[in-house]
């Protein structure tokens, strides 16, 4: 596999599981130094990556505080000396509930991780990028982004938000050097979607089905995606939303 982020640095957010798992691996195998930072201290995506003599760093991190999100960079600084990309992916799906019943606690837990998360998070990576003179940053927005979901008001309006934050921050520094895009997963098999079926097979076939290809997408399609984002070949590529969803919102 080509090198590409031979030498370079990547923050990877949410990296112990699922999407954020894959994305870092994949990093790591294109010759990437990987931080990798989760507030769940689980290290198998460090030993995946010391499997191929990978490099890679955890921090332990909740995104929704200000002081541990800036102490991630800090440290990264100090071990590595550069941040080039970072891929904001930390989330979670918070409960489920319709408007008028979903609590204040919920909102209040999910918007802060999903949204205020990244924002922290961009906030100080940003501030690193722009002494350097460049760098990339993408954002895990998802579908639900894109539209809307029926009980899932404070997960819809998190991920709604963070689509207009990277648009935001891809205008003002657009002349700077620092790239800022989105993705935003369909149905993917992830231990979120687990957490959603149960790991009950008819719940998960009738995930699948609401699929135009017919299944769940895989953490990896994601993590091709981020890479191609933060690589070279999407120099003329800022302030996106992608689809990675097997054309749902197509439909």
């Amino acid at each position: 596999m080509e090198k590409i982020f031979d030498n370079k640095i990547v923050i990877v957010t949410g990296g112990s599981f699922g999407i954020g798992r894959a994305t870092a691996v994949a990093f790591a195998k294109r010759g990437a130094k990987v931080v990798i930072a989760d507030y769940i201290e689980d290290h198998e995506t460090l030993d995946l990556i010391s499997e191929f003599k990978g490099i890679a760093t955890f921090i332990k991190c909740d995104v929704s505080k200000d002081k541990e999100v800036k102490a991630m960079i800090e440290k990264t600084i100090s071990v590595y000396g550069r941040l080039d990309y970072a891929f904001n992916n930390a989330g979670i799906e918070g409960s489920s509930a319709t408007t008028h019943e979903c609590t204040e606690e919920n909102w209040d837990h999910t918007i802060g991780v999903n949204l205020k998360g990244i924002w922290l998070c961009m906030k100080y990576e940003i501030q690193q990028m722009l002494k350097q003179g460049k760098g990339a940053i993408v954002n895990t927005a998802s579908i639900a982004g894109l539209v809307g979901f029926q009980g899932l008001p404070a997960y819809v309006a998190s991920k709604h938000g963070i689509i207009g934050l990277t648009k935001t921050a891809a205008l003002e520094y657009a002349k700077s050097g620092v790239r800022v895009n989105a993705v935003c997963p369909g149905v993917i098999q992830t231990p979120m979607v687990d957490r959603m079926t149960g790991k009950k097979k008819e719940a998960e076939q009738q995930f699948a089905s609401m699929e135009p290809v017919g299944r769940m997408g895989q953490p990896e399609e994601v993590a091709n995606a981020v890479i191609w984002l933060c690589s070279d070949e999407a120099s003329f590529v800022t302030g996106d939303a992608m689809a990675v969803d097997g054309g749902w919102i197509a439909q």
